[in-house]
């Protein structure tokens, strides 16, 4: 691995762990195992990495769900398989607890990955559940933009209470009631 990739890797790494505040340049070295003039040899300083850092985080995750919502299986099976899939729960999501940091929020250069994610996701869900009408799966009365924020927001709150608690479990417990909701707006289940 390069010595940039190794710099946005760490700074990866660091944000999801220490917040952006948390993660200085030498922390971010150090975790390269990176030279003290490697940063500014590749980015223009701590901001620019971070962005390099975040932008590389919010491809990920689109990527990863974008696999499951685009993947085999009925609108309801692909929201079921994003909602399900393997998370680190205790550690949160590496973009949506950006959202809590006060500086991100403040630069609109490193929270316009976050904000452009977060619009992705629920952009591809409402989609999904427009689909899912067409085709006679949900309920005619379900809105597609309403489910999606309803979805990100259990997903985004579910680490909060699973981090909260300690475990897992309130994670758990949120994504199983939306699912039962969401299984109940089908036609069939009534």
């Amino acid at each position: 691995m390069s010595t940039s990739e190794r710099l946005i890797e760490s700074t990866r790494e660091l944000l999801w762990e220490r917040g952006y505040v948390g993660t200085s340049p030498k922390a971010i070295l150090e975790r390269a195992e990176a030279g003290q003039g490697s940063m500014y040899h590749h980015f223009t300083g701590k901001p620019d990495l971070a962005l390099a850092a975040i932008r590389r985080t919010a491809e990920e995750m689109r990527a990863t769900a974008g696999a499951l919502l685009d993947g085999p299986g009925t609108p309801y099976e692909r929201i079921e398989a994003y909602l399900l899939r393997e998370r680190d729960v205790l550690r949160g999501c590496p973009v949506g607890r950006l959202t809590m940091d006060p500086d991100v929020i403040a630069d609109p250069a490193l929270r316009a990955p976050v904000r452009e994610t977060l619009d992705w996701l629920r952009d591809r869900i409402a989609r999904l559940v427009e689909e899912g009408r067409e085709q006679g799966q949900f309920a005619p009365s379900l809105d597609g933009a309403e489910i999606a924020a309803t979805v990100v927001a259990t997903v985004q709150g579910g680490y909060v209470l699973a981090r909260a608690a300690g475990s897992p479990d309130a994670f758990d417990t949120a994504v199983r009631g939306l699912l039962t909701l969401l299984a109940a707006a089908r036609p069939s289940a009534s």
